[in-house]
């Protein structure tokens, strides 16, 4: 049965086994594994994936007709749409689950792809907002936050040299001081040396110089979460690298006022300048600048997916500002073998889900062991006792469970989806890591909650997501830097590699390139006279 037809089903029927019964054969999981590799024949080398045992082939699962987490936005609906017939919804939690050695290669395919977004109507209303505040600046800004936020601003851009020092409970500022020493900790040892140079042949020498991008803006969001952990990520490098501009961008609170714990941070770590507001509006304040916004060479930071599109259309627009990476909706990939603790499996999956309706969770099952109804149970428990759990709710309606054979396929599966955040809850984690090819950041073992890496372990927490981590990495201290190749070559050098280059030259009929070469040549070769 197809898997949409399957979901609109509303009989209620018998919940999963607790555990996955092994079955005899291995045909299903050879197939799945040769679909796994079809996709990366260079990973197959080092996987061994001939033989694997098959999870259980006649389990009964259904969706249940609860109601509590039906709603669901256009993007969680157009993502139901995959097909296959392994396809199953969770009574307790609504997760879908997967057995992987029964799809096919499209399944998989279509099992991969996230919640399409229509950037297409988004641009159509960034565009004008961004163009906007290109025309009218300041005033545009204030409009917008009136209308958005309901926020009537008397100044956009504070300078935060010139605001007093917030008053935080000691345990909250504490807190803060340990994140702010993890991070300046681990982002100092990222940096670069400030020249390297190398003899490529006699006589002519090549280097590099790294240089911080002069002018940044971080956002920080504040729409339905406000995240004072985003500016230390963004700012300490951004200090490390000794950027001399640095504007924050984050909505302001209902007085017009800065959120205390955002502004602490951004004391701490050296911001020159923030903008209250949030949202396109601020991403193009920040990239054409105003006339109490510094224009900035690169933005950084995570949002929703109008800010998202804000970055994207600016970076290809005539304001010259480069962005860290295209982002959406926060996610993670969690695997668990049967050593992982219900209990841990289901916070880590529900600290992603209540961070928007969008966001995405997803649990790869190692092998029949997994007690995937203790998961659920502890799902719903634990969702239901969550100031965000509506929030949390509507996520895991669009998430779900695949069931693998072993570790190996575990890993497989994890880097075609290529997830910002990957958690490895199993015993054999740490072994898993030279498996792992795509990810923004990676937690191994029982001890490593995804949430450390959110605030204070170190490393940091704005990362690519839906995909982007095949090809992205996320924020480090390099990304605030750029560099400057250099050459110098004496007059023995020009004469030893110049005959190569006034040839390659001469190939691709260049002449004035080919002269600049020859009539040096011909001068050195007249003073040697």
């Amino acid at each position: 049965m197809a898997l949409a037809a399957r979901l609109s089903s509303s009989s209620v029927v018998a919940a999963p086994p607790a555990t996955l019964p092994p079955v005899a054969g291995s045909a299903g999981s050879a197939r799945s594994a040769n679909l796994l590799a079809s996709s990366r024949a260079d990973w197959t080398n080092s996987l061994s994936l001939r033989s694997l045992p098959s999870v259980a082939a006649n389990l009964s699962w259904s969706r249940s007709s609860v109601s509590t987490y039906v709603s669901t936005t256009k993007c969680m609906a157009e993502a139901s749409q995959t097909t296959a017939a392994a396809a199953v919804s969770s009574p307790a939690t609504r997760l879908r689950v997967f057995r992987l050695a029964d799809l096919a290669e499209d399944d998989v395919a279509q099992l991969l792809t996230r919640p399409r977004i229509d950037f297409s109507s988004i641009f159509s209303t960034v565009g004008p907002i961004v163009e906007d505040v290109r025309q009218r600046g300041d005033e545009a800004v204030k409009d917008y936050t009136e209308r958005f936020d309901r926020v009537k601003l008397d100044d956009v851009v504070v300078r935060v040299a010139e605001l007093p020092d917030p008053e935080l409970p000691a345990d909250v500022a504490a807190a803060f001081d340990v994140a702010f020493n993890n991070i300046h900790k681990f982002h100092l040892a990222q940096m670069p040396s400030s020249s390297f140079q190398v003899e490529t042949m006699p006589g002519v020498v090549c280097g590099r110089v790294a240089r911080p991008i002069e002018r940044v803006g971080l956002y920080v969001p504040g729409g339905t979460a406000v995240l004072p952990s985003t500016a230390l990520m963004l700012a300490v490098p951004a200090g490390i690298a000794g950027c001399t501009t640095v504007v924050v961008a984050t909505p302001p609170r209902p007085d017009g006022s800065i959120c205390p714990e955002v502004l602490y941070c951004c004391k701490k770590a050296g911001v020159t300048h923030i903008l209250k507001a949030g949202g396109a509006q601020a991403v193009a304040a920040m990239a054409w600048g105003t006339a109490t916004c510094p224009k900035v060479d690169k933005i950084f930071g995570p949002g929703n997916q109008y800010v998202t599109a804000a970055k994207m259309a600016l970076q290809t627009s005539e304001a010259m500002v480069s962005i860290d990476m295209p982002a959406g909706p926060s996610e993670v990939l969690v695997i668990a073998d049967e050593s992982a603790a219900p209990s841990h499996v289901a916070a880590d999956l529900l600290s992603q889900a209540e961070h928007g309706p969008d966001s995405q969770v997803v649990l790869v099952a190692v092998g029949p062991g997994v007690n995937l109804a203790a998961i659920e149970a502890e799902v719903e428990r634990q969702c239901g006792e969550l100031p965000r759990g509506d929030v949390a709710a509507k996520a895991l309606s669009h998430s779900y469970v695949v069931v693998v054979a072993d570790i190996n396929e575990a890993c497989l599966f994890s880097n075609r989806y290529a997830p910002e955040h990957l958690i490895i809850n199993a015993t054999q984690a740490v072994d898993c890591l030279p498996l792992i090819r795509n990810a923004g950041s990676v937690f191994l073992g029982p001890w490593t909650p995804e949430s450390v890496g959110d605030y204070a372990s170190g490393t940091n927490h704005v990362l690519p997501t839906y995909g982007y981590a095949r090809m992205y990495g996320g924020v480090s201290l390099d990304a605030f830097f750029k560099h400057i190749t250099v050459q110098s070559l004496s007059a023995s050098g020009l004469q030893l590699l110049g005959p190569s280059v006034a040839k390659m030259a001469e190939v691709e009929g260049l002449e004035a390139h080919r002269r600049a070469v020859t009539l040096r040549l011909a001068d050195i070769e007249a003073a040697s006279k």
